[in-house]
């Protein structure tokens, strides 16, 4: 059985996008074992002298480097993920580098029609950095629109459709992973990249 960390991308008290990965840790509780991280109380990013990160964000840290891959569900705030968000893979990709070459799917739920779509495709950019070089699972694209409407009172998503597409998307995620520390362990040359990349030289 895998083990998945999910990344609740928002610092808002009352998240959809924290239902969605409730959702996703109960209905694939079967095929891995997802552990929710929030991320609204790290710390702004502040570039550090010393490139060390502040305990909690280390912590969180920790805790991807050990997992066999990443669920991020973010919301689109201005055509854009979240100054959280953002902020928190600052923190990564200055101090420690825990998702390069780690497997990543891409999730979100927003108010809007549209979902987080634009956000989304903000967010494949920012993970294909030079210093995150994250594994982003391809042609997968999971979106929740109209999301206050999306989820019963048990917090179930309640559109079947929807449901047999994230089954979809999550088998393909889990098949993704192992293809992707295959290669991983065959090829580290993104990591000794990341481990002689200055942002001031660059």
């Amino acid at each position: 059985m895998k083990n998945f960390i999910g990344i609740i991308g928002t610092n808002s008290d009352n998240s959809t996008n924290r239902l969605l990965l409730q959702f996703i840790q109960k209905h694939f509780a079967d095929k891995a074992n997802i552990e929710i991280c929030e991320i609204k109380n790290l710390p702004a990013f502040n570039k550090p002298e010393d490139k060390k990160a502040p305990y909690e964000v280390q912590k969180l840290a920790d805790k991807i480097r050990k997992a066999d891959g990443v669920i991020i569900s973010s919301p689109e705030y201005n055509h854009s993920v979240p100054a959280i968000l953002k902020s928190t893979l600052e923190w990564l990709s200055y101090t420690n580098q825990a998702l390069i070459d780690k497997p990543v799917m891409l999730t979100g739920a927003s108010y809007g029609r549209l979902g987080s779509s634009r956000a989304q495709t903000h967010l494949r950019q920012i993970l294909d950095a030079p210093e995150l070089k994250a594994r982003i699972m391809p042609s997968s694209e999971f979106l929740i629109g109209y999301s206050l409407q999306a989820f019963d009172d048990n917090g179930n998503l309640t559109d079947q459709y929807k449901i047999e597409e994230l089954e979809q998307i999550f088998n393909d995620f889990i098949k993704f992973v192992d293809i992707t520390n295959q290669l991983v362990n065959t090829n580290d040359s993104h990591k000794k990249k990341a481990t002689n990349f200055s942002w001031e030289e660059n």
